[in-house]
């Protein structure tokens, strides 16, 4: 059976172009050109995958995400977003998307961030993580996307939030940077291990006590890192 892919876009020339995009690539297509209809086919179909746009007559896409995530869906969500709305992105992440990208967008690119949000959501690919993760003094809120050490808020980015969702669901486990790149790093990030380093680098200073002796992201000499919090 074919992968289904929603499409809520209210533009049509974009979703003539979408749907036509992932028909080709062997996707089953349905569109719908405003909120509450998109919403509809969201909770009737039971798609494998959405492509949101945060603008919609009748209903945003945030709106829209927000009652997915509260009636419990966990429907993989691509948010799509204009160039410059900067809040919808941070939004769109707040109540639930698993990712987003930005108008003007090459297909390919599209394409890829779809095929690694069904491979990071299929069921069998990883377990998720808690919605709430302690340990230390740090509280980790996925569903909010917030943080909090010691009881003051800590401003961790997207990157690093998928970075902390990953190690916990592997916690204990001794994992490569070309398996963080594989599996935390979009297809059109820098494919340098060099990047894993400076964005692990960046996440204890911000969680740990001690960032050059660290309690919880631990550095496994020539094979990766492990995560004991």
């Amino acid at each position: 059976m074919s992968t289904h892919v929603l499409i809520v876009e209210d533009d049509e020339a974009m979703s003539i172009a979408l749907r036509d995009g992932f028909q080709y690539e062997g996707y089953s297509v349905t569109v719908a050109k405003d909120g509450e209809t998109g919403l509809q086919l969201a909770t009737a179909d039971s798609p494998d995958l959405i492509l949101l746009d945060v603008m919609l007559p009748k209903m945003t896409g945030l709106d829209i995400c927000k009652h997915l995530r509260g009636t419990g869906s966990a429907v993989p969500i691509i948010m799509l977003t204009a160039r410059g709305q900067e809040i919808d992105k941070v939004l769109g992440l707040k109540v639930g998307a698993d990712d987003y990208i930005t108008k003007p967008f090459g297909f390919m690119e599209l394409l890829a961030r779809a095929e690694a949000v069904l491979r990071r959501t299929r069921p069998g690919a990883q377990v998720a993580p808690p919605e709430i993760y302690r340990f230390g003094d740090i509280t980790v809120d996925f569903r909010r996307h917030e943080a909090h050490k010691g009881g003051q808020q800590v401003d961790l980015s997207p990157r690093e939030f998928q970075l902390l969702a990953f190690f916990i669901q592997h916690r204990g486990e001794v994992i490569t940077r070309e398996k963080l790149l594989d599996t935390v790093w979009d297809y059109n990030s820098i494919p340098f291990t060099r990047t894993v380093d400076m964005h692990i680098a960046k996440l204890r200073k911000k969680i740990e006590d001690n960032p050059s002796d660290p309690r919880y992201i631990i550095t496994v000499h020539r094979l990766g890192y492990k995560f004991t919090g």
